[in-house]
């Protein structure tokens, strides 16, 4: 009988150092929270990265659209000039006649 006591005591004994026994490892636990401070690191920087990424698109609209309004304007220069071109060369076939008559009055 004393043998089970004895043996009780000593379970009772063993269970209570188990129950004080720190599971817990600190280098994985350190680890664990380095880990977390980096992803929360690279959050915020991923969230930055999206916001200057959408402020980007936004320019990049807007500097296309401003480009194509330069495209247009260089077109309708460029229709201006030949038409002016054109209106020049009318003038001039029209004096070369008008030269042209005035030398036949002339004779």
């Amino acid at each position: 009988m004393n043998s089970i006591n004895e043996k009780e005591k000593k379970l009772i004994s063993v269970l209570d150092e188990l129950k004080n026994l720190d599971l817990t490892n600190p280098k994985l636990q350190n680890s664990i929270e380095n880990l977390s401070k980096q992803k929360n690191q690279l959050e915020i920087e991923k969230n930055e990265l999206e916001i200057k990424y959408k402020e980007l698109l936004e320019e990049h609209g807007s500097l296309s659209k401003k480009l194509q309004e330069i495209k247009n304007k260089e077109k309708q220069e460029e229709r201006k000039q030949i038409e002016f071109s054109e209106k020049i060369d009318e003038l001039n076939q029209e004096t070369d006649t008008l030269l042209e008559e005035i030398d036949k009055w002339e004779m």
